[in-house]
């Protein structure tokens, strides 16, 4: 928010409160984000009937991850969760399930999301 004049209305500390409860929020659902990827892999199955509506799913929850992570502090976590995006992002756009070697292709690049977050994880419980 600007105030009259062009000054910031928000201080450094208010902004500082609002940045730790998005990053908090973040780290929060981090983990159960690829979790839920994981158990998706079944569902994303071009040979699946609901797999176009499964692909989407997982996409929009791996984009957000990819959209927060620069801002809160997960750089890796981010690079990862791109690689994991890029796998599904065709199939997204054109609404289809995935084929056998994007589903493998899909599993290592959860397994780098995985092992990426993990250790960014450590590091944020540890400060």
């Amino acid at each position: 928010m600007y105030a009259p004049g062009g000054n910031c209305s928000m201080s450094l500390a208010s902004f500082k409160d609002r940045l730790d409860r998005v990053r908090y929020r973040f780290v929060s659902t981090l983990e159960s984000k690829i979790d839920d990827a994981y158990e998706s892999l079944s569902s994303l199955a071009d040979v699946t009937p609901a797999a176009a509506r499964s692909v989407e799913e997982t996409y929009r929850s791996i984009h957000s991850v990819v959209g927060l992570g620069p801002t809160v502090g997960f750089p890796s976590t981010t690079r990862a969760a791109r690689g994991v995006e890029e796998v599904l992002r065709g199939p997204y756009e054109m609404q289809r399930g995935l084929s056998a070697a994007e589903i493998l292709l899909l599993k290592k690049q959860l397994h780098m999301l995985r092992e990426a977050a993990s250790r960014e994880l450590q590091f944020f419980y540890a400060h």
